[in-house]
């Protein structure tokens, strides 16, 4: 048989996705695993929701919609980024997709050609450098490590070249938490107003902020407002990670090819959760802010455990539902006759013989860290780190 694609077959399998679905396969086996590995909150998804989903099904007039979504959805959009992001858009400026990682693969499909570069601050979601080279672009990697995870516009400024196309941000990050200040979202937008750049950005955890305030970059001015592309969502933010819908907002010209685009892949996002999230986008917020609060609750347990710990040590998120945990001191110890070299073989000791799920952080592009969620419950909390207190205190 002829050989598959060259560019599938380079593309790696998400990391995050793996450690999720092994840390399932040893459920399904009847053991107990506490799962900090996936981002999706624990919350059931609003019941003014699930109620509006189920009234539009039993009308049963289920049918195909225009590819870049639902014309009031979209009216919905654009008062949603008025109202709370000071940008201004006509609903030809939006469109709607299968989640904001669909959303995000479209954007570079579009947007690239064969060896355009991409910036992607470092850690990073895991899929953005996969997408970028399945568009065919090149992703360069800016390190934040040595920074405490924030962004200096230097080193950004330094990995420019004639063949840059883009900068990624995402604010609030993951894995980090980190948010952006004002400052340095001013300074990345004269850089891409500088060197003509699209910055492509990434707010799916806008909503969840416990330090610091949520800035949209396109709202600066309207020079970086031509370059941007906005990207949200509502898994994150209204416990909707399983219904799949993103949306973007951008100049009309790239959301006329981005409808192209998915005008011949997906059609249309899911009718059904098109409606949802209308009636998301019309109810209040109260259970996002109460929601919210549960997070940043969480967030002072794990921090305030991680603290008390041998060996390992947190950098405080402002944002987000994650931690990233620094293990290089665990690097060269050993757990029952297992040597731990590096943060991959930490996560496995954790998973294999605690039964405790973190992704390890060279998913991230950093392998001294393991990325933990505390988007689940108190209980599993404190029982997840108690099992990795009693690994690290057994330690030789």
């Amino acid at each position: 048989m002829k050989p598959l694609s060259e560019k599938l077959l380079s593309i790696e399998e998400s990391k995050t996705l793996a450690i999720n679905a092994k840390a399932n396969a040893l459920k399904a086996q009847g053991v107990k695993v506490i799962n900090f590995s996936s981002g999706e909150p624990d919350f059931k998804t609003p019941q003014f929701i699930r109620e509006a989903a189920m009234q539009f099904v039993d009308q049963g007039i289920i049918r195909y919609t225009p590819s870049a979504g639902v014309f009031e959805l979209k009216e919905l959009i654009c008062k949603k980024f008025k109202a709370e992001n000071n940008l201004e858009y006509e609903a030809s400026n939006i469109i709607v997709s299968s989640g904001a990682k669909h959303s995000i693969y479209n954007v570079f499909q579009v947007l690239l050609n064969d060896g355009d570069e991409v910036i992607i601050p470092s850690p990073y979601w895991t899929s953005y450098p996969e997408m970028v080279r399945l568009g065919g672009g090149v992703p360069v990697m800016v390190d934040t490590v040595e920074d405490h995870f924030q962004l200096e516009v230097k080193k950004v400024e330094k990995a420019i070249t004639v063949k840059t196309k883009a900068i990624i941000l995402n604010s609030p990050n993951n894995p980090t938490g980190v948010v952006y200040t004002k400052e340095v979202l001013e300074a990345i937008a004269d850089l891409a107003v500088k060197h003509d750049l699209y910055v492509v950005s990434d707010e799916i955890y806008e909503k969840l902020i416990y330090n610091g305030e949520h800035i949209s970059i396109a709202s600066l001015n309207d020079k970086i407002k031509k370059r941007t592309i906005t990207i949200n969502g509502l898994s994150k933010s209204h416990a909707m990670t399983g219904w799949r819908l993103g949306y973007l907002a951008a100049e009309q010209s790239i959301v006329k090819a981005m409808t192209n685009l998915q005008s011949h892949s997906t059609s249309n996002a899911s009718t059904i959760t098109q409606h949802a999230a209308i009636a998301a986008l019309k109810g209040d917020d109260a259970e996002v802010e109460m929601m919210r609060r549960a997070f940043e609750a969480r967030r002072r347990m794990v921090l305030a455990k991680i603290e008390s710990m041998p060996y390992i040590r947190a950098e405080k998120p402002s944002g987000a539902f994650y931690v990233m945990i620094h293990v290089k001191g665990l690097f060269g110890k050993e757990y029952q006759g297992k040597v731990m070299k590096n943060a991959t073989d930490v996560a496995s000791v954790f998973l294999d013989r605690a039964h405790v799920a973190m992704v390890p952080g060279v998913a991230f592009g950093c392998d001294d860290f393991l990325r933990m969620t505390y988007a689940t419950s108190e209980t599993d909390i404190k029982e997840g780190l108690n099992r990795v207190e009693k690994v690290l205190k057994a330690l030789v």
